[in-house]
């Protein structure tokens, strides 16, 4: 047998990942997506929920929403042939304290699947509220919870028509055992199973490999190609997949061009820098997210188009990433499980600092929602803590690492660009895991391959 120098099988491994495409990994038929869906939400409902109920101390959980109203939470309990609430659908979940169980029931004339039975007989008790109060009385609940919160856009579904006419149906017994149910329901939508969290792989790694085809000489052609061209591209991608993209892509270019000062932009701007036609030499920045089998994805990552001649990125923007990935470390390193995400904040802002980054920090829980329920870490407009970064960090969350770090390109007569990056990871056993990896290097426009080194 011919044996390679180690030189050589080092630039195979070289070629393999530049110069072979990214293969597809498989995507499930609608019909084996709905099956998923539910065998995961009767996995959520049965494992997970007795103990986050038992730990909240909450007996009773209602959900409660009516068509195209839809409460946030609803939208998660729903078997996945429900694509909205039916007229006015009820949801109670009774579990009795120190039991590992719970008990679902639907005030609503269907069952709600397989979990929420039909409670309800209009042709018995044609008020739909006082049915409810039935319900309530029979189980006797010592706190009863509903979806209002001042902090959680995600905990506050329960209308102010529905609220009111909720606490009407009660008599004033059960109506001092109302409460807000705003931490259950921050932890039910934040907390990942093992399964989601086996699920979430493939998402994430559909979402690199689409990411990869639209950063590459298959979509762009230097000189001819705009950002405008590659955000239609990605939405046309993601239609063609049968997936969801959960917000409009944003790609933009950033170039060694002093008159631009893309660093200085104000993120509530409306614009995109420098819209045009992408040329050799510049560095295209991307903001990426998709919805597959009801989780998100929220990605930004980063590559160069090569001038002629060109092998590798200036070595500016090769440290300016290796900046970002440093400051994600850092942050990464303050998760701790019973920490507030301020907190989480503070204490990443302080290292940076002290080593000499210029951060700014603005990472999210993510999950069923794209910007989703639990503790925020920062906002790009407020870098001293907001009210939901008040929220604890819990075992098995998942959060979107999203941050930049201001640096100056030598090679660009020190122009300062901001290294913008996020990935999507999980907080699991006191350790934060990038989700099918995080990018270290920085994608190249052509791929490069042997011949051309």
């Amino acid at each position: 047998m011919r044996r390679f120098p180690l030189s050589f099988l080092a630039c195979l491994v070289i070629y393999a990942s530049y110069a072979q495409p990214a293969i597809m990994p498989h995507i499930l038929p609608l019909k084996d997506r709905a099956t998923t869906m539910d065998q995961v939400l009767e996995e959520r409902f049965h494992r997970l929920l007795p103990k986050i109920m038992e730990e909240e101390g909450i007996d009773m959980w209602l959900v409660i929403a009516r068509e195209y109203n839809e409460d946030p939470i609803i939208r998660t309990m729903l078997p996945s042939t429900w694509l909205s609430a039916r007229r006015r659908t009820i949801l109670a979940i009774y579990h009795e304290p120190g039991s590992d169980s719970v008990e679902g029931q639907a005030i609503a004339r269907y069952n709600v699947g397989n979990i929420f039975a039909s409670a309800w007989k209009p042709e018995e008790e044609p008020d739909q509220w006082k049915r409810l109060a039935a319900v309530i009385a029979e189980k006797n609940p010592e706190k009863i919870g509903i979806n209002i919160s001042e902090t959680f856009n995600h905990a506050d579904g329960l209308t102010s028509t529905e609220h009111q006419a909720f606490l009407n149906s009660l008599s004033k017994k059960f109506q001092n055992r109302v409460i807000s149910a705003e931490t259950l329901a921050v932890r039910w939508l934040e907390t990942r199973t093992n399964t989601e969290l086996a699920i979430y792989e493939q998402v994430c790694r559909i979402a690199h490999t689409i990411i990869a085809e639209g950063l590459s000489e298959k979509v762009i052609q230097p000189g001819v190609t705009t950002n405008e061209d590659v955000k239609w591209w990605y939405r046309e991608r993601i239609a063609g997949l049968k997936l969801q993209a959960w917000f409009h892509p944003s790609v933009d270019i950033i170039r060694a061009d002093p008159e631009t000062d893309e660093a200085s932009r104000s993120f509530a701007a409306q614009t995109t820098p420098n819209e045009g036609v992408i040329m050799p030499g510049d560095m295209i920045h991307i903001d990426f997210g998709i919805t597959y089998l009801r989780l998100n994805t929220d990605m930004q990552q980063n590559a160069y188009v090569l001038k002629p001649g060109e092998t590798a990125p200036p070595q500016g923007l090769v440290k300016a990433l290796e900046k970002g990935n440093r400051l994600q470390d850092i942050l990464t390193s303050h998760f701790e499980e019973g920490r507030t995400g301020n907190e989480a904040l503070r204490l990443t802002r302080q290292q940076a600092i002290d080593e000499g980054l210029v951060p700014s920090i603005y990472s999210h829980p993510i999950g069923y929602h794209g910007h989703a329920a639990g503790p925020a870490v920062g906002m790009w407009d407020n870098q001293e803590g907001v009210p939901s970064g008040e929220h604890k960090i819990y075992n098995n969350t998942c959060y979107a690492i999203e941050l930049n770090t201001r640096v100056k390109i030598p090679e660009w007569n020190n122009k300062e660009i901001r290294m913008m990056l996020e990935e999507t990871a999980v907080f699991k056993d006191g350790k934060v895991h990038y989700i099918d990896g995080r990018q270290r290097e920085m994608m190249l426009i052509p791929r490069q391959s042997l011949n051309m080194q």
